[in-house]
């Protein structure tokens, strides 16, 4: 059966500015993702708002170049199934924050070299990590390299490479070089989709290339993952599961597929969704 010893563990915002906002506009996003297209009427009656408030939130999403407004309701701009990061950054925040703890649990003391990829699970990592001594951290990304690299007690080094807009993650060949050319103790990656069959995968075969290329090196790799990924296989493969020592989760996801993940030699950490935030 899976590890449940850790289960006791406890950017850039959008224009918009308030959280209440945020939500909604990743939920508009998430509406046109599932159905291609969504009119005023229907976004009107799903989220409870004004038809004013409601033309606001898709003007304001059609000027970041998320979607593009039709006569009466919007479309996606581009076919994507990946909401921008800095409208991921309030999903789930204190499951992440308690994955973060535990993932960053994980890690011996002492000096060690640690990649961290992108998204905001793994960011939750660093986050965990800012009072060790004696870290190395090299990471692609931009809004983990902001977060940390004052630190004076961490070595923060960042990767070259073409910035994803959705993510601001840095990837291509400068990232995958630069990550080829070290030897990390451990890789902490998130991940879009997590399972026993299609292991752990991505939405971009770009982004997926870098951070195979990080874990290449590491003598081990960390999984991060809300239980909203689990079960779910995404475009671009990264890793097989046989390749992944570690994945940190929450209680939410399907026991089954853990056990799945489990029997393929995964250790497999779960956090609870109802422990207190202690902030």
């Amino acid at each position: 059966m899976f590890d449940d010893r850790t289960s006791a563990l406890a950017s850039t915002p959008p224009a918009s500015g308030s959280g209440k906002r945020s939500r909604r506009m990743r939920a508009i996003l998430e509406l046109l993702t599932e159905q291609g297209a969504i009119t005023l009427q229907d976004l009107v009656a799903t989220l409870g708002v004004s038809a004013a408030t409601a033309r606001r939130d898709l003007a304001d999403l059609e000027q970041q170049g998320l979607l593009a407004r039709t006569h009466g309701g919007a479309r996606m701009a581009v076919p994507t199934s990946e909401i921008p990061v800095r409208l991921r950054e309030g999903q789930a925040p204190g499951v992440k924050q308690r994955i973060g703890r535990a993932a960053a649990a994980l890690l011996p003391d002492g000096p060690l070299a640690v990649a961290i990829g992108g998204g905001t699970t793994a960011a939750s990592v660093a986050r965990s990590l800012v009072f060790r001594n004696g870290l190395t951290i090299v990471t692609n990304s931009l809004t983990t390299a902001s977060e940390i690299g004052a630190r004076p007690n961490l070595r923060v080094v960042m990767t070259g490479g073409t910035i994803r807009p959705h993510s601001f993650e840095l990837v291509g060949v400068l990232a995958e070089n630069a990550f080829a050319a070290m030897n990390v103790g451990a890789a902490i990656v998130g991940m879009d989709g997590v399972s026993a069959v299609g292991g752990a995968t991505t939405h971009d075969e770009t982004e997926a290339r870098t951070n195979a290329a990080m874990v290449r090196n590491a003598q081990r790799t960390i999984v991060v993952a809300d239980s909203s990924k689990i079960g779910r296989t995404t475009l671009a493969p990264v890793v097989g599961m046989r390749g992944v020592h570690d994945l940190v989760t929450d209680d939410g996801a399907d026991p089954a597929e853990l056990q799945r993940i489990t029997d393929l030699g995964v250790r497999v950490h779960v956090v609870s969704t109802r422990a207190h935030e202690t902030n």
